[in-house]
């Protein structure tokens, strides 16, 4: 009896505490974006959930109609080889659950890769997002505008992050509005995203990046155009321009609060020139010559010999 109180106090204490827990952010979809992986995961949770409850009713079945019963102590069971649809059922139904999550997965990736669904024909936003040590830096280049930690967006307008570090490897996250992405210091990345509702959204660095990770977060604040508009306009009249000295102090170790200039950085110490596919065009070019030129050195080398 005290063993089943026990477990009933247990699995309350567990509801209550579950119930205060803030919702998460993942399923609390603002964008088209984010609603795909919302959907995604939903999918998964549940698929799992029907694959553990037939599981437990299977296995409860089984316990029950092959529980310990009075036969005599010399009782042998019969000997089974097998049986053809349970190794059919065993072995092709998880085939399935990953062929199927596979399918999804890869389409949903291709979705998300692109333009947000519904924003294809509208024009972009672009924004550089870079970090450094702790920090984020956001560079308006149509708008003559940067800020640090922080993060102005309208709604309804396709955005068009341009990625890159001024340092280690960080991870670019909106949890509302989208999946995280790699920001590297030799190359930028692109992650597109947008915001279907106004509100304040949280964002971070996703991939650890030494003793300040903890704190390398920024807001995120999703209005409609005009409100962007009067508050680009208000910027450019009462804050002061970035600076190149201004910039590299921006850069050194540390957590700031949130900062507004006109102007980019981009001006002075622009964004990397490439991404990732062009690097390995460059490499093969530099191979390509390479091996021409060893070529060329050979058939010298032969021709001299003669």
């Amino acid at each position: 009896m005290r063993k089943k109180w026990t477990l009933l106090t247990s699995m309350m204490a567990f509801v209550f505490i579950l119930a205060g827990c803030e919702p998460l952010l993942v399923l609390d979809p603002k964008g088209p974006q984010a609603q795909r992986q919302a959907n995604d995961i939903m999918l998964s949770i549940g698929i799992m959930s029907v694959i553990v409850i037939v599981v437990m009713v299977i296995l409860t079945f089984i316990l029950f109609k092959y529980r310990e019963s009075k036969l005599p102590d010399d009782y042998e069971p019969p000997h089974i080889h097998g049986n053809k649809w349970v190794e059919i059922v065993c072995v092709g139904v998880p085939i399935l659950i990953v062929a199927y999550l596979s399918f999804v997965s890869v389409k949903s990736n291709y979705i998300v890769e692109s333009a947000p669904e519904g924003y294809e024909n509208q024009e972009p936003l672009v924004i550089y997002a870079s970090s450094s040590d702790w920090k984020w830096h956001f560079s308006y280049p149509e708008e003559g505008i940067e800020t640090v930690n922080y993060l102005y967006i309208p709604t309804d307008r396709p955005l068009e992050f341009k990625l890159y570090s001024h340092g280690p490897i960080t991870s670019f996250w909106i949890p509302q509005l989208g999946g995280q992405k790699y920001a590297m210091s030799d190359m930028v990345t692109t992650l597109h995203l947008a915001a279907d509702a106004a509100g304040e959204f949280m964002g971070r660095n996703a991939n650890f990046s030494g003793k300040g990770f903890a704190e390398n977060t920024f807001n995120v604040t999703a209005m409609p155009q005009a409100d962007f508009d009067d508050w680009v306009k208000e910027v450019h009249e009462t804050a002061k321009p970035i600076t190149e000295s201004e910039f590299e102090k921006l850069l050194e170790p540390g957590h700031l609060g949130q900062m507004t200039f006109t102007g980019t950085h981009l001006e002075f110490s622009p964004a990397p020139e490439h991404a990732h596919n062009e690097v390995s065009d460059e490499d093969n070019n530099e191979s390509h010559e390479h091996t021409n030129h060893e070529d060329h050195t050979e058939d010298e080398t032969d021709h001299s010999g003669h």
